[in-house]
């Protein structure tokens, strides 16, 4: 995800400031801020999407033409970026500056991996969509209605040669990506529909302007609509299609670039098995307690994982309505902030609410319930969105009774915990607030998912749910999700693990229900190393917390350690560690 909500504190801002100020006056430091911001700039007129995702709209007009032309112009920015880095040597840097030099390197090095290497451009179908970059440009409220609506004039007026590409682009793809393209283009082609077309209607282009975009509109729906036709006829129609599975050598690669983890991605493999085992133990111990009192005079199950089956499945007949899905996670916000607020857990900033919507089409298919869509650090006063997929029309009862059994009454706390507050939310808020635009920008998504799994244990640590073990028991199963989302990521990926196996392992060892195992064993076709994110960058944060816990005994702060874990923006946690743990931590 890309992900405003917490500012950081004042004392915490200016520590930061002072000490950036003081490590760059003079020397390598000054060269290299001069060298970031000189990057930064260069980047954006490079990937102009990137840019406007990050709240920087300077490019939004441009449409790049993804032809091998712009592949080896790309190629040629990133090798020229790196002989510019490779100018500044790590120990010559301040710690916060070695930091972001290390990121640096990792963007732009990963970056040709996936257009060399990986070359998910080829089998990729889905990563071409015109209609999800017009869609955030017409929803968005960075520049008034028609200076936007210019820009996506332009921007549309290449979209022939944009789909065009993408289909001699399109070699061997998988059959799971193409289906996705197909799905999420018919959610873009409903951008070009009627809500564009009524912004058009009341704003102040003039009619010369407004026939061109409107014809604009029109061509851009027809190459929208080719593409998908493309997809349909002349792609599945063949059946000849590559593995999603990107093999053991790939993977470990990826998960070293994307993650960025002490460990490689085998040991992180080997720690989720290993916790697996834990939750299970606690599970089977929080489950003989709570039988007795929803099975009074029964006798409990000698398995013990049908004993946990046994109570999970009382305790998610509690949920809500199939209609009221979407309503069920909004009234829950504002207890999330009172909790937050009353525990001291971290500051909060009433003056940017969380908007709670429905999941944009163009956004839908990939297997994720619930996403965050959040400004960047250039357009911090912009809405942050909690995007909650209603479920699909088409779906029997049985098929949403399983979902919302899923997401019952407890889960769909913890999914809020993680989605909303104190999880993405609030830490892509304090990235964007972060003295370090490379760190805001270059967020790592281990970083962020770890956050958001940490901070669910957190709040319930700190008594949410009233430390009961009806609580901690669905927790438990929760955190045994993101446990398993890592297991079954390399198996699938690396190890071949059939489609029966991971959903028999997701539904009894996960306690899954059938729609969403189901819904996992998707998006672990679609995606390779992001499911092992959740549970690396989790146990690496919450392993830091507790060296510092016993390294300052009883002059440790649960909140001073959030707001100061959260101030380095979303830089990986092996980064962060180190300067958390360095002895003069104003110089970072």
């Amino acid at each position: 995800m890309k992900f405003s909500y917490l500012p950081i504190l004042a004392l915490a801002l200016a520590s930061c400031s002072q000490a950036d100020k003081s490590a760059t006056a003079t020397g390598p430091d000054a060269r290299f801020d001069a060298s970031k911001g000189q990057f930064i700039e260069a980047l954006w007129k490079q990937n102009p999407d990137y840019a406007s995702g990050m709240g920087y709209h300077k490019y939004d007009s441009l449409l790049l033409i993804p032809n091998a032309a712009q592949r080896q112009a790309d190629d040629a920015f990133a090798q020229n970026k790196l002989a510019t880095l490779g100018k500044f040597t790590l120990d010559s840097l301040s710690p916060n500056n070695q930091i972001d030099l290390r990121l640096l390197r990792n963007e732009l090095r990963a970056e040709r991996w996936y257009a060399d290497t990986l070359k998910n451009w080829q089998w990729n179908p889905a990563s071409y969509n015109l209609g999800a970059s017009v869609g955030d440009l017409l929803n968005g409220r960075h520049f008034p209605l028609d200076r936007r609506l210019r820009n996506i004039s332009d921007k549309i007026s290449h979209a022939a040669e944009f789909y065009a590409a993408a289909r001699a682009n399109i070699s061997n793809p998988t059959k799971e990506h193409t289906q996705l393209g197909i799905k999420q283009n018919a959610g873009g082609l409903a951008v070009f529909g009627s809500a564009l077309a009524d912004s058009v209607r009341k704003s102040s282009l003039t009619e010369a302007e407004k026939k061109t975009l409107t014809d604009r509109v029109a061509a851009a729906s027809k190459a929208v609509q080719g593409y998908m036709d493309f997809l349909k006829n002349d792609v599945l129609t063949k059946g000849s299609f590559r593995s999603f599975r990107i093999g053991k050598e790939l993977f470990d690669q990826k998960f070293a670039y994307d993650i960025q983890s002490r460990f490689t991605a085998a040991e992180v493999y080997e720690q989720a098995l290993t916790h697996k085992a834990e939750l299970l133990h606690d599970m089977g111990h929080r489950a003989a307690r709570l039988y007795p009192k929803y099975f009074p005079g029964q006798k409990a199950p000698a398995d013990t994982l049908a004993l946990i089956t046994a109570v999970i499945n009382q305790l998610t007949l509690k949920h809500a309505p199939r209609d009221g899905f979407v309503d069920a996670v909004k009234r829950q916000i504002p207890t999330l902030v009172a909790f937050v607020n009353e525990h001291k857990l971290l500051t909060q900033d009433p003056s940017k609410p969380l908007v709670v919507r429905e999941t944009p089409l163009y956004m839908r298919g990939s297997g994720a319930g619930a996403s965050v869509s959040a400004p960047g650090p250039y357009d911090k006063g912009a809405n942050t969105y909690y995007n909650v997929e209603p479920l699909p029309a088409e779906w029997t009862p049985a098929q949403a009774e399983s979902y919302l059994r899923e997401y019952n009454d407890y889960t769909l706390q913890i999914l809020n915990i993680h989605e909303a507050i104190p999880g993405h939310y609030t830490q892509l808020v304090y990235a964007n607030r972060s003295p370090s635009l490379v760190k805001s920008i270059f967020g790592n998504g281990a970083m962020v998912e770890g956050w958001a799994v940490y901070s669910e244990r957190m709040m319930l640590e700190s008594g949410y749910g009233n430390n009961s073990d009806e609580m901690w028991l669905m927790w438990d199963k929760w955190n045994m999700r993101s446990t398993l989302n890592a297991v079954i990521d390399h198996a699938i990926q690396a190890e071949n693990m059939s489609e029966a196996a991971v959903v028999a392992m997701l539904r009894r060892e996960g306690f899954q229900e059938e729609a969403e195992a189901r819904g996992k064993w998707l998006r672990a076709t679609l995606s390779q190393v992001q499911l092992s994110s959740y549970f690396t960058g989790y146990t690496e944060i919450y392993a830091l917390r507790q060296e510092l816990k016993q390294k300052e005994g009883k002059d440790f702060d649960l909140k001073s350690f959030n707001e100061k874990f959260l101030s380095y923006g979303s830089a990986p946690v092996k980064y962060i560690r180190e300067l958390m743990l360095r002895p003069n931590q104003a110089n970072r």
